[in-house]
């Protein structure tokens, strides 16, 4: 996909009203109150493929940021440790979300919460940046 095409996915995602149920799209997935769209990947060297994600992340959150502001940029190490250490139930999709991303580019936009972050599943995975929309507030 390119930044034409990532823009306009999210936009999509953004003014379209959630799936009901929990299951898969043409671009990612999602649930009640939010979705997810894959919106490029990168493989092969850990340490390359890591760097270009990260600077396909922090290229169209440069565009983003013309729309609406630079962004708030948030670890996930908190609410990944809550979940495993203390067990606490985090709210979808930020459960799943601090699971798989170490940070976030996160803008509030009307209702609605956009992030982008770069997935890091583990080794021999490829890098997979996200953006997810959610009306669900970041815990």
């Amino acid at each position: 996909m390119n930044t034409a095409e990532q823009l306009a996915t999210i936009d999509q995602l953004w003014a379209s009203p959630f799936p009901a149920d929990h299951g898969r799209s043409a671009v990612g997935w999602g649930g009640p109150r939010f979705v997810m769209a894959e919106l490029a990947e990168r493989g092969g060297v850990r340490d390359l493929a890591e760097a270009q994600a990260d600077a396909d992340r922090d290229g169209l959150s440069a565009l983003l940021a013309s729309r609406w502001g630079a962004p708030h940029e948030l670890s996930l190490w908190s609410l990944n440790a809550r979940a495993l250490e203390y067990g606490e139930e985090i709210p979808e999709p930020w459960g799943w979300l601090s699971a798989c991303a170490q940070d976030i580019h996160l803008w509030s936009v009307g209702e609605r919460w956009v992030a982008l972050a770069v997935s890091r599943q583990g080794d021999g995975q490829p890098y997979q940046l996200l953006a997810v929309i959610t009306d669900i507030p970041p815990p």
